[in-house]
């Protein structure tokens, strides 16, 4: 996934996720949203299309835009920038921005093991070897259109997803122990690589950004962040139910305030508050 956010009151593009806390503006609309004016497009943007992955067959599964539709979709961007701004304020823009790049769940817990269409082909050591493979690519390919601040972020621990606690954790409904071996299989091989290609790449920035551990601290000790319920969601039975549906149709727990998660696989406003205050405590000197 792409995020593009420009820093208000300021020339430069930050490609962001919930960055309020740096002056930028809490909702990015969508870069196919037909509404969008060129005002919207110099002040961010997003490309993230939710469900998709660095495994082609993932965003299939879904009928979700892939990383290559997402790429093609930024390529039209910068060509829209340059009809803007011109080409020189374009690739200052570019050089001063910070992508997000946000992906490998999905490819995880939906193509290897829910659906299981990969795990038929590949071990786990295997599947993770190519995507991080994707992803390098996948990552050069932004450096050579520009940019240079890249964060890549790790796979979170999905075996402790509610809905991968129902799938895979047994009749307790415990952290799935083989997909969180899997997520830290991936995210060792991602770091490394993400380092090489910092090292690597001229005038960059290519930060690994972890959010294994802190979510993983979460549900641990929930207390300590003011949660009370980490292994179901808000929505519905919170076992299994996700994205759409969670509607109109389903109940909702009383008080999302308490729940880390708010379907069986994406967290709480609350818990997104949480996890990204930390990220921006860790990382954030990495970039501006």
């Amino acid at each position: 996934m792409l995020f593009s956010q420009s820093k208000k009151g300021s020339d430069v593009l930050y490609d962001s996720l919930r960055f309020e806390q740096l002056g930028i503006k809490e909702i990015l609309p969508s870069y196919l949203d037909p509404s969008i004016d060129d005002k919207e497009l110099l002040s961010g943007v997003s490309f993230a299309s939710g469900g998709s992955g660095y495994d082609p067959e993932t965003p299939k599964i879904v009928g979700v835009l892939s990383f290559a539709d997402q790429l093609n979709q930024f390529k039209e961007y910068i060509e829209k920038l340059k009809r803007i701004v011109g080409e020189e304020r374009t690739q200052f823009i570019l050089a001063n921005s910070v992508f997000l790049v946000v992906a490998g769940s999905d490819d995880l817990a939906n193509t290897y093991f829910t659906i299981g269409i990969r795990k038929l082909q590949y071990d786990i050591s295997s599947y993770t070897d190519i995507l991080v493979s994707s992803a390098s690519n996948f990552i050069q390919d932004l450096y050579n259109l520009g940019a240079r601040r890249i964060a890549v972020f790790g796979a979170p621990p999905i075996g402790c997803l509610p809905s991968q606690r129902t799938l895979g954790g047994g009749e307790l409904r415990e952290c799935a122990e083989e997909r969180n071996n899997a997520a830290q299989l991936y995210n060792n091989k991602l770091q490394p690589q993400v380092d090489y290609l910092n090292r690597t790449f001229a005038q960059s920035r290519i930060v690994y950004i972890d959010i294994y551990n802190p979510l993983l601290d979460m549900i641990i000790n929930p207390l300590q962040y003011g949660i009370e319920v980490v292994d179901k969601g808000c929505c519905g039975t919170g076992n299994l139910e996700v994205a759409i549906l969670c509607n109109h149709l389903l109940p909702t727990c009383l008080d999302h305030s308490k729940y880390l998660f708010w379907d069986s696989y994406h967290p709480t406003d609350k818990g997104y508050t949480i996890l990204i205050n930390q990220i921006l405590g860790k990382y954030v000197n990495d970039f501006f």
